[in-house]
């Protein structure tokens, strides 16, 4: 994997917290236990701390490294020529938008945010200005505060478009429905889109099926892309826009 020269944070910085305090309040209530001569107390309170403790492993590697693994594999298989013009959807600090950007030294690299700091830390314009000059690709890269209910561009503008862990945080059915529709609606005619996200991942596939009338691949990132163990995991939802869409192929 190529090393990465910027700062990308940690993915939902509260719940890895809660992780790492739940270990340790489990820990400390089977060592109690144990001393009070409770040995069913102190046994459920050490499994409990380990499984927390490895839950908070997994989630840490997968923030840190598992996820740019997984990303840099996607964008490979992609087979960018170089040229195109790429929209990354929640781009945060630019863990993708700029792995992304390092594929297309002829093209452009756009990315929007609405810079929301609880999905990951620190996250801000600013830094991910920062990431992009020090990975050498500020050139190519722009920067825009946007919904993704509400993608600024227009119609077919874009040869690929991703998002990472993003669209689970819109909490309405409706609203992620009108997401999957702005990233179809954005997107050029044999362009391709890859979402990663750990919930609603069939959802986002019944909704690409629906507009974009083209076939959908939903799996399963494995391991290096858990958030705690496999009862966290990242899905990946893939589709390519016919060649044929019209301009306005959604709903």
């Amino acid at each position: 994997m190529q090393k990465r020269r910027g700062e990308y944070g940690v993915d939902a910085p509260r719940v890895l917290l809660g992780l790492v305090l739940g270990s340790v309040a489990g820990w400390c209530i089977g060592a109690v236990g144990l001393s009070i001569g409770f040995v069913w107390l102190g046994v459920l309170g050490f499994a409990n701390g380990a499984f927390l403790g490895l839950s908070a492993l997994s989630f840490l590697w997968t923030t840190r490294r598992g996820k740019f693994a997984v990303w840099e594999e996607l964008l490979d298989e992609a087979g960018l020529r170089g040229d195109e013009h790429i929209l990354d959807v929640g781009c945060g600090r630019g863990a993708v938008l700029l792995m992304a950007a390092q594929r297309v030294a002829r093209g452009r690299a756009v990315g929007i945010d609405v810079w929301s700091r609880v999905g990951q830390s620190g996250n801000s314009r600013e830094l991910a200005l920062r990431n992009a000059a020090l990975e050498g690709v500020a050139e190519r890269v722009e920067l825009h505060t946007g919904d993704a209910r509400r993608i600024p561009f227009p119609d077919q503008s874009f040869d690929l478009v991703t998002s990472s862990l993003v669209l689970h945080h819109v909490r309405a059915p409706d609203e992620r429905a009108r997401c999957v529709e702005e990233m179809a609606r954005v997107l050029k005619p044999g362009g391709l889109a890859l979402v990663a996200d750990v919930q609603h991942a069939r959802e986002y596939q019944q909704h690409f099926e629906r507009v974009q009338r083209a076939p959908v691949v939903r799996r399963r990132l494995g391991f290096r892309f858990w958030y705690g163990g496999p009862h966290v995991a990242t899905s990946l939802v893939m589709v390519r826009k016919d060649e044929r869409a019209p301009a306005h192929a959604v709903g």
